[in-house]
């Protein structure tokens, strides 16, 4: 009936757009109430990764609807990994406090790099001084493990986990078919 990889790459593709007029309204309202630092690189950096959360975020559940037989099935699959997403991103247990033998999932995690890209952007270069004698940047690189010199990484890699669900969609719309008769 349909050509599977045009109408695969045309979901994706209208979603574009409209995540990015949601980015833009989100990041102008969200970066003034949170007083982050107004210089074009920050707020560049704060958008880019914001649109790139809600592509990922967006395709994923596209990617895990075509994977699963029905939406309820997806539903439960995705709020499983939403789950084990926030455990493992570095925001409630940090990357330097995860056990060795679960760092591997820390690095698969997509919200971690989410979390990586947002605090090394904002906060990764700032030099002031806490209570404790270092600085914000010192703190950061110590109890995170968040490099600023990293960031371009993380927006590459970031990039590509959007990629990755958008061909493992498209790949699943062609190749799997849960119809019956």
């Amino acid at each position: 009936m349909y050509s599977a990889l045009p109408y695969a790459f045309g979901q994706v593709v209208v979603e574009l757009p409209h995540l990015l007029v949601q980015t833009l309204v989100y990041s102008v309202i969200v970066y003034a109430m949170i007083g982050f630092h107004w210089t074009p690189a920050k707020f560049f950096w704060y958008i880019f990764f914001m649109y790139f959360t809600l592509l990922y975020f967006t395709l994923y559940g596209m990617m895990t609807v075509a994977v699963t037989p029905n939406h309820n099935i997806a539903a439960i699959i995705s709020s499983a990994f939403y789950a084990i997403w926030n455990l493992f991103s570095g925001f409630i247990i940090p990357k330097t406090r995860i056990p060795k033998w679960w760092r591997w999932y820390y690095y698969l995690c997509p919200m971690a790099w989410t979390l990586y890209g947002l605090v090394a952007s904002q906060f990764g270069d700032i030099q002031d001084k806490l209570d404790t004698g270092e600085t914000v940047e010192q703190f950061i690189r110590s109890y995170l493990g968040f490099k600023h010199d990293f960031v371009g990484y993380v927006a590459v890699i970031i990039a590509g986990i959007g990629v990755i669900f958008g061909f493992i969609f498209a790949f699943s719309i062609k190749v799997f078919n849960f119809q019956t008769r």
